[in-house]
């Protein structure tokens, strides 16, 4: 090394050590990749998925939230799980979590919802994928008797899922919340199954928009167990969903504390109220995360 690239290089390093400690350490590389859950831009998946996973990879995308695994054949997006996998490791990509239909399981029998569960591990070992995830019941399940009995199965499904080496998570969304009599779903998905074998995904539009707390005193009440985060915004108006930066959630004030949630990953999420499509809405949360939020994760 000559004398000029050594004062160069001191020089530079000097600089570093001089600048304010936030400053610096936003310049290390953030502990957690950029996730996005894949049913936010369905529209251009469903067209050219690996186009689709190149622009969002160059929007800072590293990580990803799977949905619409075909448990027959074996496929995510039209691709075999194996084949999806390639073209993930090809572009540097990953998926650590799917969103899987277990929600027609709700009337079927134990068995079936064995077989169903081992082919989703099968997909998920498939994408080297660490959680599969219940994410929706529909309209008419959403009873009290159904709510215990989810929790059943949730506990059942979880044995299953922890014991081939994954983990399991329940997605939330806002009709948990909803009140019957004093009671509501959320509460007994909490209450009844085993934090252990059930972790849990928190959707926190869905917190801010149909619930009486917060995402920090949820983390604050089950430290460790909120595995993973949905992160969306809510439109000022319709309350509909929306860009981050462009609804009212105030993310720097209403975000817990990652270590204390037990935060693995997350996911930017847009599940439609696009304001020209799915590939711009993208685009635009991610360059207000990067810019707002990123440096707290």
């Amino acid at each position: 090394m000559n004398r000029r690239d050594f004062i160069q290089r001191t020089s530079l390093i000097g600089a570093a050590a001089l600048l304010p400690l936030p400053t610096f350490s936003m310049m290390e590389k953030p502990k957690y990749k950029m996730g996005l859950q894949l049913y936010t831009i369905r529209d251009a998946m469903a067209a050219n998925p690996l186009a689709t996973l190149k622009a969002v990879k160059a929007m800072g995308y590293e990580d990803f939230e799977a949905y619409g695994f075909d448990s027959e054949k074996g496929t995510f997006y039209g691709y075999k799980s194996a084949e999806f996998k390639s073209i993930l490791d090809d572009l540097e990509l990953s998926v650590t979590s799917g969103h899987y239909g277990f929600s027609p399981y709700l009337d079927k029998s134990e068995d079936e919802l064995k077989r169903f569960v081992d082919l989703c591990i099968e997909g998920a070992h498939a994408l080297n994928s660490p959680y599969i995830t219940w994410p929706w019941i529909a309209p008419e399940q959403r009873t009290m008797d159904n709510f215990k009995l989810m929790a059943k199965l949730l506990n059942i499904i979880g044995e299953q899922v922890t014991a081939s080496g994954l983990g399991f998570a329940y997605h939330n969304h806002g009709f948990e919340f909803e009140d019957h009599n004093g009671d509501n779903g959320y509460d007994i998905i909490l209450n009844e199954t085993d934090s252990d074998l059930v972790k849990l995904q928190m959707d926190m539009y869905w917190v801010m928009h149909s619930s009486n707390t917060t995402p920090k005193e949820l983390v604050d009440k089950h430290p460790g167990r909120y595995v993973m985060w949905h992160i969306k915004d809510m439109d000022k108006v319709s309350r509909d969903y929306s860009e981050l930066g462009n609804g009212s959630i105030n993310y720097v004030d209403i975000l817990p504390d990652p270590e204390k949630s037990g935060l693995e990953f997350y996911y930017l999420e847009q599940g439609g109220n696009f304001e020209k499509s799915s590939m711009d809405s993208v685009a635009t949360s991610a360059k207000y995360f990067k810019k707002h939020l990123q440096k707290f994760l």
